[in-house]
């Protein structure tokens, strides 16, 4: 980066980071907001050229147009593809359409999740079977596609999977959710074991009680002791979880494999 003096020094530093990431290319699924929207950004911060994935279209545009508008530096710093990660035909193409645009993927980010909360004595199978798709056969799914894909370029790569603080300690009523967390995690390890030969990185984070429009439609009574049982006293930020990502991402974290790091702000889960 080329500046005048030390104050325009700070200010393009503020504004493009410090190129952790430069030259790579990263898929970052569910990506339109929250958690997702916030590691996109921490990444095209950093340099890398990043795919803004999410069902929600017209919201993922304007995000990659907007990360365009600040970090394009000569060339594009996202592009938006539409994508369902339970469909290995939508994932396949969300590859394609990355190898067409920046010619490489270095990184993904396996973010894409939901909730459908509700006891074991109420839950449906529909719900289940919901949440087990998203947020497993997703991850299998992109997981895979990706690992195929490093594996051919042959120089490496990095694969962070979404796990949580629930798939760890449990959670009342989250019996799908933590059994794909639960799952996520299994994964994450096999995963570190099998591709850590070829050079590829598996690593997981487990977020705790976050700030997003998940946590956003919970009532206040609830969200109110979910901060009480948090030492810090406070929910956590997406920009909590984005630097975690960003730094597993990195060559600093050249030798973290098969981790599983929570960032949860010390919280106590309980009943």
């Amino acid at each position: 980066m080329t500046v005048a003096n030390g104050t325009g020094l700070l200010q393009d530093a503020v504004r493009q980071g410090f190129g952790r990431l430069k030259d790579r290319v990263a898929i970052v699924t569910g990506s339109a907001r929250g958690i997702g929207a916030a590691t996109a950004t921490a990444f095209a911060r950093e340099g890398a050229q990043v795919v803004i994935c999410d069902v929600m279209a017209e919201q993922g545009k304007e995000f990659a147009e907007s990360l365009n508008d600040h970090y394009a530096d000569g060339r594009p710093a996202a592009i938006f593809v539409p994508v369902d990660v339970t469909s290995a035909n939508s994932v396949t193409n969300l590859v394609q359409q990355t190898l067409a645009a920046f010619g490489r993927l270095d990184i993904l980010v396996n973010n894409a999740g939901i909730t459908r909360d509700a006891q074991l004595r109420k839950m449906g199978e529909e719900e289940f079977d919901l949440v087990v798709d998203i947020n497993l056969k997703g991850v299998y799914l992109c997981g895979q596609a990706a690992a195929n894909q490093m594996l051919a370029q042959g120089h490496g790569g990095v694969i962070l999977n979404a796990a949580s603080i629930v798939g760890i300690d449990g959670n009342f009523g989250q019996t799908n959710y933590v059994a794909t967390k639960s799952a996520v995690i299994g994964m994450t390890k096999v995963w570190a074991r099998e591709l850590g030969p070829k050079g590829i990185r598996v690593n997981a984070v487990a977020p705790g009680f976050i700030e997003t429009p998940m946590t956003a439609k919970m009532p206040d009574h609830i969200y109110n002791k979910m901060v009480e049982r948090t030492p810090l006293r406070r929910a956590g930020k997406p920009e909590d979880i984005a630097n975690a990502y960003l730094w597993l991402a990195s060559d600093e974290a050249s030798f973290v494999n098969g981790e599983v790091i929570r960032v949860d702000g010390g919280i106590v889960i309980g009943t």
